[in-house]
């Protein structure tokens, strides 16, 4: 077993769950942190508003990196509770930051592409492009990732603060629910009851990308930067993102065809953004991984048709 430890928080999530993994797969001894769904054993019970149990918990599991997956991550459950999402997304990463700062500690904060206004035409967006969050949700992540940097700055150890963007993401799910990906699926087998008529957005590009993917970039970066002898000379601010391009609705029919069904209930919506709606969101934010590329870390992802194809056993004769 290596002498390497990594703590992943929100290790019970849709994501945290495949960074663990990925981090067990590359040797590293590893623990999580949860809270409803902890298990007290490999999944500590850590409250991450509360400075004592985030404190004792960084000192006993002693780790060299800490990956922040725990986040508000839903835009419409961020913009009914703003409260709750800046104390999770904002105030809660910056104590962390803080504490990890202090102990020398290697922090990579996962962000989203959701930081940029994804105007028609600007896309793909590099590292450095300016952010201008179109809802809540992209706000306090981007305000989660200006804590993240200061901290480090103030506390002289910058460099060891890093922002890992990712887009929507789709993987191995408890419950369809957990990625706004998987849950189409349910779409699917739901417009095929009888009078079904469902609207589904076909405005939007969305570039969905494999947990497991993001899970062994995060542990490539850790390995990355903890070996180099100057960190604060290698990018703080990284993005990585599958090419595959779609619409929601696009995504629909690739999943009615995989599964042998018809689509002709689900009715595209070319219209965009409701200027009525409460969470409006961007046409297209992808990200360039180019960050990633210049430092040497493979940015290939897996393949989203055939990974969908292998996940429900429909192969092809």
């Amino acid at each position: 077993m290596s002498n390497k430890t990594a703590l992943i928080t929100g290790a019970t999530g849709l994501l945290g769950r495949r960074v663990v993994q990925a981090f067990k797969d590359g040797d590293w001894k590893v623990k999580g942190t949860g809270y409803s769904r902890a298990d007290g054993a490999s999944i500590l019970k850590v409250d991450l508003l509360k400075e004592d149990q985030v404190t004792a918990t960084l000192d006993e599991v002693k780790p060299q990196v800490v990956v922040h997956c725990a986040a508000n991550r839903f835009p419409d459950v961020c913009d009914k509770d703003p409260r709750a999402a800046r104390a999770i997304n904002v105030e809660a990463t910056r104590m962390l930051a803080s504490l990890c700062a202090a102990r020398n500690i290697l922090l990579i904060y996962i962000s989203t592409d959701y930081v940029f206004p994804g105007k028609p035409g600007d896309a793909p967006y590099e590292a450095d492009a300016k952010p201008q969050p179109t809802n809540l949700y992209g706000q306090t992540k981007l305000d989660g990732e200006h804590v993240v940097l200061d901290e480090y700055q103030k506390a002289g150890k910058a460099g060891l603060g890093v922002v890992l963007r990712v887009p929507v993401l789709y993987g191995d799910a408890e419950v369809p629910s957990e990625s706004a990906v998987n849950v189409l699926m349910d779409t699917v087998w739901k417009a095929q009851e009888p009078g079904a008529k469902i609207k589904m957005d076909h405005w939007a590009l969305r570039y969905p990308t494999n947990t497991d993917d993001v899970g062994r970039v995060c542990r490539d970066i850790a390995a990355k930067y903890l070996e180099s002898n100057d960190p604060s000379k290698l990018p703080h601010i990284l993005q990585f993102s599958s090419e595959d391009k779609y619409t929601k609705y696009e995504i629909c029919q690739v999943f009615g065809e995989i599964m042998g069904l018809s689509v002709a209930n689900i009715e595209p919506n070319t219209e965009g953004n409701d200027p009525n709606a409460a969470v409006q969101r961007p046409y297209d934010c992808h990200l360039s991984t180019k960050a990633l590329k210049d430092i040497g870390i493979d940015v290939s992802t897996q393949d989203f048709t055939g990974w969908w194809r292998w996940k429900v056993k429909a192969f092809r004769k």
